[in-house]
């Protein structure tokens, strides 16, 4: 994939998972989106970070103690972890509801 390729589908990828998060307007949770950094915070202290690497062609995602690295699969218009299988959106869903002890869809 060339690099204007993946700024364009990477950087709508994180536009929709801040778009998602902010319209849940939770008291404790805090959504920055900066350049291809987007930084998830909690009122504890807590810090979920998602970036789109570009040199790797990948969105990277750190939540507590795991770590994802995400592929893009355009003919679905999704990404997946090849190591897990995961899904970009359903995982910052799982991953920032379970934070939040609610049910979260992206």
């Amino acid at each position: 994939m060339e690099r204007k390729q993946f700024v364009e589908v990477s950087s709508r990828a994180l536009e929709r998972i801040e778009r998602g998060l902010a319209a849940l307007e939770h008291d404790e949770l805090d959504v920055q989106l900066a350049a291809d950094v987007l930084t998830i915070g909690f009122a504890d202290g807590t810090r979920y970070v998602i970036n789109a690497h570009s040199a790797a062609g990948q969105i990277w995602m750190a939540a507590d103690k795991h770590a994802w690295h995400f592929d893009p699969d355009l003919d679905r218009d999704r990404w997946v972890a090849a190591k897990s299988g995961d899904e970009l959106m359903a995982t910052v869903a799982r991953t920032v509801g379970a934070k939040l002890g609610m049910e979260i869809e992206l």
